[in-house]
């Protein structure tokens, strides 16, 4: 990696950020196209964000991304937002454009990118059930509407949540056909009966939880099961799902095709997707 006067900062932002991989996986493709940037973590604390937003603008920071707690509080911080920023309430990645700091969320394009890349799944025309109602959902439900989906279910263990969400898309997607479903198992199997893609977008799975009100034998043999988490690289739902037979991928891809899609948005040049897909898979298996 060149280091010079010229060179380019990128970052992300977050608390913590320790244990981030896009340090790793962003250099790796700086690497990889030999270009004069560098990714680095900025640590910044809730009651810092603003001082540390403008200290970013100040210092002529190229682009950051935007990591857990911060992706709804930094918009006020910011000049614009994108559409489907705005849409998700969530910002991922933020831009230098001129005198002027953008927000965007790449979460949904890189969801849609990796679903057809290693599921194979075309969303227009399907009927999916989600699991959670948090932010991965809300960028998930944009994509997947915007790409021509019949039917979301939401499925959550409080329904007002779902229910806010329903709220808040149904005037944006009018086409599309939502549900709000608790997390009972005899009201999931319905829904399961339907689905053609079934998404997990919470934290279940991680140390080995598992959905056990979920009847996955429920879902039709051509159904799919996609699970945004990907450490462990096999949760029990995936294992569940391979174990019938089912197509079934994690969300490392996810992590990747996100991350390709902020890089294209500072450098202006397509992002190595297959050096930064394999650099995650190596930190993963340290």
């Amino acid at each position: 990696m060149k280091i010079s006067g010229k060179t380019r900062v990128v970052g992300i932002i977050g608390s913590p950020v320790g244990h981030s991989l896009s340090p790793a996986m962003q250099n790796a493709a700086i690497d990889e196209l030999g270009i004069e940037y560098v990714y680095v973590p900025f640590p910044v604390e809730p009651d810092f964000l603003g001082q540390a937003v403008e200290g970013l603008r100040r210092l002529g920071i190229w682009g950051f991304n935007v990591t857990i707690p911060h992706k709804s509080t930094v918009i006020p911080f910011l000049d614009r937002i994108s559409p489907e920023a705005e849409l998700c309430g969530a910002v991922n990645t933020v831009c230098r454009e001129g005198e002027l700091l953008v927000g965007y969320n790449t979460d949904g394009a890189g969801f849609l990118a990796s679903l057809r890349e290693d599921l194979g799944h075309e969303p227009c025309g399907s009927s999916l059930l989600l699991l959670g109602a948090g932010g991965a959902a809300r960028a998930a439900i944009v994509a997947l509407a915007a790409a021509g989906a019949a039917r979301i279910v939401i499925a959550n263990r409080t329904r007002e949540r779902g229910a806010a969400l329903v709220e808040r898309f149904q005037s944006v997607f009018p086409a599309v056909r939502f549900v709000i479903s608790s997390l009972v198992a005899e009201e999931l199997g319905g829904h399961l009966r339907e689905a053609d893609l079934l998404v997990n977008t919470t934290s279940v799975g991680m140390n080995g939880t598992s959905f056990e009100c979920l009847p996955l034998s429920e879902l039709r043999s051509t159904g799919k099961v996609y699970d945004m988490v990907y450490v462990p690289a096999e949760t029990p739902l995936l294992a569940t799902a391979k174990a019938r037979g089912l197509a079934a991928a994690n969300g490392l891809g996810m992590l990747a095709a996100q991350g390709a899609a902020a890089f294209s948005l500072w450098t202006g040049r397509e992002a190595p997707s297959a050096v930064m897909r394999r650099k995650l898979r190596d930190e993963l298996e340290k």
